[in-house]
């Protein structure tokens, strides 16, 4: 074909990519923004047009070069990295620590976490109480704002969370991406049903204590978050295997394994979505027509250790995936489709990718838009003020 020819085909494709890309372009602003007015503060609104314009850049590039995964985890990664700057620099300006006291609980000055949810089920339903020591209504993070955007999340994505939504799984993400080769090329299939006896475990231990026993013993993100201020030996212990836990698990197998280790072998709230994602509209299904026996590239490479060989020969995936769409990606047979449930798997696939990356993407830009901007407007006032906080 000649050059002549093909720029006309060029064209069409960006058009087409462009057209699709318009909802997200249309409800982006609105949605990132929290409704039709723009901040007043002029580094506030910088960092609100520029998360804005790198949203839809994102979805657009997903959508025009096919590449799901590629460009989902730049911005997953660079909200996971602004989470933790917005999340410490407003809790150094609402309480001058990151140390949370018994004052703070007492209170309920204290952001939900939706890796809490598990374990605040249980105690809920028996004792209608609520072990989270947190706001229930208003406030920053509260209870029912998470649980809201947890049903949302799950009805539309199941664990599809774990790749879109979570605003701690850009970290052993981007560890996971650091080195091009792996020095554990395999992991033990045992090992992946570790995160189910960790949910088990919490929320039994949970009910009985009516404590988030996760947060007080076993949560890595403590490391980079907020903590309980050390005030006794015991707590001197959680908070060595919260650091512990955290290079470990976020940091040290991810880069070994080029996997999402603490999502795909540790993460109770991951083994929670798994559960609950018969609920979600959407799968990944494996076209034996196209599947060759010996590539196998994509059990290899699935970040949250998803697909092996008897989920390939029944056509999918195990209940652990979390829909990022990387096996998608490098298939280099196009074997590997994004699927309606209760469609032909061979129908459309093109089409089931878009129809889940608009609610994906969505709840993506929605949820970690605000995340970066926050972020993003810090790192402006360090540079404009030398200060992150605002006076």
């Amino acid at each position: 074909m000649t050059t002549e020819a093909k720029k006309p085909r060029a064209w069409r494709s960006l058009l087409k990519s462009f057209l699709l890309s318009l909802p997200i372009v249309l409800a982006s602003p609105v949605m990132m923004g929290g409704g039709p007015q723009l901040p007043r503060d002029r580094l506030s609104l910088i960092a609100l047009l520029a998360t804005i314009v790198f949203a839809n850049a994102t979805f657009f590039l997903i959508i025009h070069t096919g590449k799901t995964d590629h460009y989902r985890a730049i911005f997953f990664v660079v909200m996971a990295f602004c989470f933790i700057i917005g999340f410490m620099t407003n809790l150094l300006e609402k309480r001058g620590s990151l140390a949370l006291t018994a004052e703070d609980m007492a209170s309920g000055n204290t952001p939900m976490c939706h890796i809490v949810i598990p374990m605040t089920i249980v105690p809920a339903a028996l004792t209608r109480t609520i072990i989270f020591p947190g706001s229930i209504l208003g406030g920053f993070a509260d209870i029912a704002s998470m649980f809201v955007i947890w049903i949302g999340f799950t009805l539309a994505l199941g664990r599809g969370f774990c790749s879109w939504g979570c605003f701690f799984g850009g970290l052993d993400d981007f560890f996971s991406r650091l080195r091009k080769k792996r020095t554990i090329r395999d992991v033990d299939k045992r090992w992946t049903y570790l995160p189910y006896a960790v949910l088990l475990g919490i929320i039994l231990t949970a009910a009985a204590t009516l404590s988030p026993t996760y947060c007080f013993w076993l949560c890595p993100y403590k490391a980079v978050t907020e903590f309980l201020a050390v005030t006794s030996v015991k707590i001197m212990v959680q908070t060595f295997i919260f650091v512990l836990l955290f290079i470990a698990l976020v940091i040290v197998l991810p880069v070994l394994t080029k996997r999402r280790a603490q999502c795909g072998l540790f993460c109770p709230f991951g083994a929670f979505q798994s559960l609950l994602s018969k609920l979600c509209a959407f799968d990944i299904r494996v076209r034996p027509d196209r599947c060759k026996e010996k590539c196998r590239l994509c059990t290899q490479e699935c970040p949250s250790f998803a697909i092996n060989r008897e989920s390939i020969d029944r056509g999918g995936t195990r209940l652990s995936c979390s829909l990022c769409g990387k096996c998608v990606d490098i298939c280099p047979h196009d074997a590997v489709c994004y699927h309606v449930k209760g469609t032909p798997v061979a129908a459309r696939p093109r089409l089931a990718r878009v129809l889940y990356l608009y609610p994906a993407f969505l709840f993506l830009s929605t949820f970690g838009g605000g995340m970066i901007a926050g972020g993003l407007h810090r790192i402006l006032l360090l540079a404009t003020t030398g200060s992150m906080f605002m006076r």
